[in-house]
């Protein structure tokens, strides 16, 4: 039962000692401390640091157990110091100051808590010892015999040595907390001479610690088991020609690296040689493997499944995709969702208050009513175990970054519990046509030329202006002129300008040109008549259409097709029968974008816009629904995601920028993705309300019976107990929540597989 002080809660907290602090020049030292599982000893911390000359500020990350302190002191040793003094065991994770101190301390540093054999054997002492003083106890009528009170101060001994040291240590530093009050509980009922009862509550609070930090290293543990796919040693090609097995994390970006069948991946990077399919669900959490030829991107921790590939590494070991996917998950771990207020604020002048209702209870209710003392000092001792809310503090980041770590396994990146615990109040959904609704690989249809120009020459014009470009319709029009020319080369561009929302404009060999929409012509002034009247026709017929133009006369019109994703229209049906309000922000013009949106099922369909236009549009859709949500994969979309409650990247995998700016980043081109986030949102809010609800029950009734003289000391601690696994237990269901909705959508028919 890791349990909380009076001012905070057990989850992950990310705070600064002094508000404002000027940190700039300050050394930064990263701790692992395998025995801060709480606020217990997160103030204990707080509080010796706090004070200390060269301490800037302090960074908390309980479910990590990490501590970062930026500080300028000339070394680390007083702050480890300090910490072993709390009866901590800090290890130096990072240092800016001593590098070599982190890698003497790298191994501990990974390597995770293990319960070792002394302490399940001491465990098993004191749970034997405890038992045999309640049997004695019961089957010789007295609580006070020898034998009883050795037993119970074998099993004392034996499993509560550890929780009276930091009772101890809090008393110190005057720490209101869970081991201070159960230290105060065991002393007091062993001094009314309730040796039994002391044993059993001291036993039964040890177990509850050990089996709780097992079960919380589990969520801790779920997304660093993703970094363990990654090979330790790559294949790399020397200068020389000659392959060597190498340390991936010495690889550096450019080298080459040689991938067998059935072998992993260590690190990110292009084919350059051979055809395979590749396993990518570590990252995109996809199903089916994928197809791979020269040019395609490859991710570290992927499984090559049956050709021999060779690939150009294209980030080290310690920035690739899935390293970036564990760091941004980690740091999610940090933001507190609503809920966690909640209960900050509750934990807050709930343990005072029932502390301060102990006291009286003791003190001034035997006074009042001229009764014995003993009676109500043992009615207050068990107060002082139902004053510590463990179970309602624990449930919030458990469940949190159970859904953090299942969502990542399955390609659905959050980049924070408040956007997860949020998703359910979504009233309305906006999206983007190209590269979200379509597959965003168009291709050319159609291609006429308006002047008496030379096709091929304007094609090559037009192919050498769109190669400048990073927009679907442009990859098309260079797709097409490549394949009808392989071998040939486009022409040199010079004074290129990206005009985002309407194309591009660039010199060739002296003449200046545009490429892009309707809007861009109308905006310059060109066109008019034929041209309008050939754009119609093509527009019609749900096509988009780009025009090649000097300054001053439209040259050549080039028709633009999209299909639409396999999964875009059950997703969308599963959206709205979720009763949501689903949009199409397209900039593509109107006809193109109602054609798609008739076919994914989406009636309002808004085309023609720029960027400042889908802004726009956002702004509208939170006036009339509420809370939105924005979907995109572009540039041209980033002032609508930035501005959505909530924004979703498309195919996220490899992209530095939506990794780090999305609020959800979808790591593959699969709008159910979309909806499994919204799936694992609304199981999250009601695993949450569960968990939040059993916790104030199982106070509120040990609350009424240890007034009424009904609750003793170790029903007390065995009902915190059992409420706290519980509730851990499930919040852990929340890792394997995904997992059965993909089951449930692979067996049902796609528009019943969303619930």
């Amino acid at each position: 039962m890791h349990c909380c002080d009076s001012k905070n809660t057990c989850g992950p907290t990310l705070e600064a000692v002094e508000e404002g602090t000027d940190t700039a020049g300050a050394e930064e030292a990263v701790f692992l401390i395998q025995k801060m599982d709480c606020p217990t000893e997160e103030k204990l911390i707080r509080d010796r640091f706090k004070t200390m000359a060269g301490v800037d500020s302090m960074q908390f990350n309980l479910m990590q157990r990490e501590l970062t302190v930026r500080h300028r002191l000339q070394s680390t040793q007083t702050l480890l110091e300090g910490l072993t003094g709390l009866g901590l065991d800090p290890v130096l994770k990072s240092d800016s100051l001593d590098v070599d101190a982190v890698a003497l301390q790298s191994d501990r540093a990974v390597a995770g808590p293990r319960v070792p054999l002394l302490q399940w054997i001491l465990m098993g002492l004191s749970g034997a010892a405890a038992i045999g003083s309640e049997v004695l106890a019961w089957t010789s009528g007295t609580d006070g015999s020898w034998p009883v009170i050795t037993l119970a101060l074998l099993a004392i001994a034996a499993g509560g040595t550890d929780t009276l040291r930091k009772g101890w240590i809090a008393l110190r530093h005057f720490s209101l907390n869970m081991n201070f009050l159960m230290s105060l509980a065991v002393i007091g009922a062993a001094v009314i001479g309730q040796w039994p009862e002391a044993a059993t509550v001291i036993f039964l609070f040890a177990v509850a610690e050990m089996i709780e930090a097992l079960s919380l290293d589990r969520a801790r543990n779920a997304i660093k088991q993703l970094m363990a796919m990654t090979p330790d040693t790559a294949t790399v090609q020397g200068q020389d020609g000659t392959w060597i097995e190498t340390p991936a994390s010495q690889v550096k970006v450019a080298a080459q690296v040689r991938v067998q069948p059935g072998q992993r991946l260590a690190l990110d990077g292009v084919v350059t040689r051979g055809q395979t399919t590749i396993n990518q669900a570590p990252i995109t959490g996809e199903s089916m493997p994928v197809t791979k030829h020269a040019g395609d991107p490859v991710f570290a921790g992927t499984v090559n499944e049956h050709g021999e590939i060779e690939y150009r590494v294209s980030a080290v070991q310690s920035d690739s995709t899935l390293a970036r996917i564990v760091r941004s998950v980690e740091q999610a771990q940090g933001d507190r969702a609503p809920t966690q207020r909640f209960v900050d604020e509750f934990a807050r002048y709930y343990i005072p208050a029932v502390v301060a209702l102990a006291v009286v209870v003791a003190l001034i209710v035997p006074l009042l009513l001229s009764a014995p003392f003993q009676p109500w000092l043992y009615k207050a001792l068990v107060l002082l175990v139902i004053a510590c809310p463990c179970a309602l503090v624990i449930s919030t980041p458990v469940t949190v970054v159970s859904a953090l770590a299942a969502a990542a396994r399955h390609g659905i990146l959050i980049k924070g519990g408040a956007y997860l615990e949020q998703g359910h109040k979504l009233k309305a959904i906006a999206l983007d046509k190209t590269g979200t609704i379509t597959l965003g690989r168009p291709s050319v249809t159609d291609t006429r030329v308006l002047d008496s120009g030379d096709k091929a020459a304007l094609l090559r014009l037009a192919a050498s202006l769109a190669m400048r470009s990073n927009h679907p319709v442009s990859a098309a029009v260079v797709d097409d002129w490549t394949a009808a020319n392989p071998g040939d080369t486009l022409l040199d561009v010079v004074d290129f300008m990206a005009l985002p929302g309407r194309g591009v404009n660039g010199a060739i060999n002296g003449e200046f040109y545009y490429f892009g929409n309707q809007r861009l012509m109308q905006e310059q002034g060109i066109g008019g008549g034929m041209l309008d009247t050939v754009l119609g026709e093509y527009e019609r017929g749900g096509k988009s259409v780009v025009v090649l133009s000097s300054t001053t006369t439209p040259l050549l019109v080039l028709a633009v097709a999209d299909t639409m994703r396999d999964t875009s229209e059950a997703a969308i049906a599963a959206m709205r029968g979720l009763g949501l309000h689903v949009v199409m922000l397209s900039g593509d013009n109107a006809y193109a974008a109602a054609a798609m949106g008739s076919q994914a099922g989406i009636g309002d369909v808004r085309g023609n816009l720029l960027p400042e236009d889908k802004l726009a549009a956002i702004h509208e859709l939170r006036t009339q629904y509420g809370y939105i949500g924005m979907v995109g994969d572009g540039i041209n979309d980033a002032p609508a995601l930035a501005s959505a409650d909530i924004g979703f990247a498309m195919g996220a995998a490899g992209s530095d920028t939506a990794l780090e700016t999305a609020d959800v980043a979808l790591m593959d081109d699969d709008l159910s993705k979309l909806v499994a986030f919204l799936h694992l949102s609304s199981r999250t809010r009601k695993v949450l309300r569960q968990n939040i609800g059993f916790a104030l029950l199982i106070k509120a009734v040990f609350l009424v019976l240890a007034l009424a003289g009904q609750a003793t000391l170790w029903m007390a601690v065995f009902a915190d107990m059992g409420a706290s696994l519980l509730v851990v237990f499930n919040a852990l269901r929340m890792l394997r929540s995904l997992d059965r909705f993909n089951t449930q959508h692979r067996d049902a028919n796609a528009t019943s597989a969303f619930p």
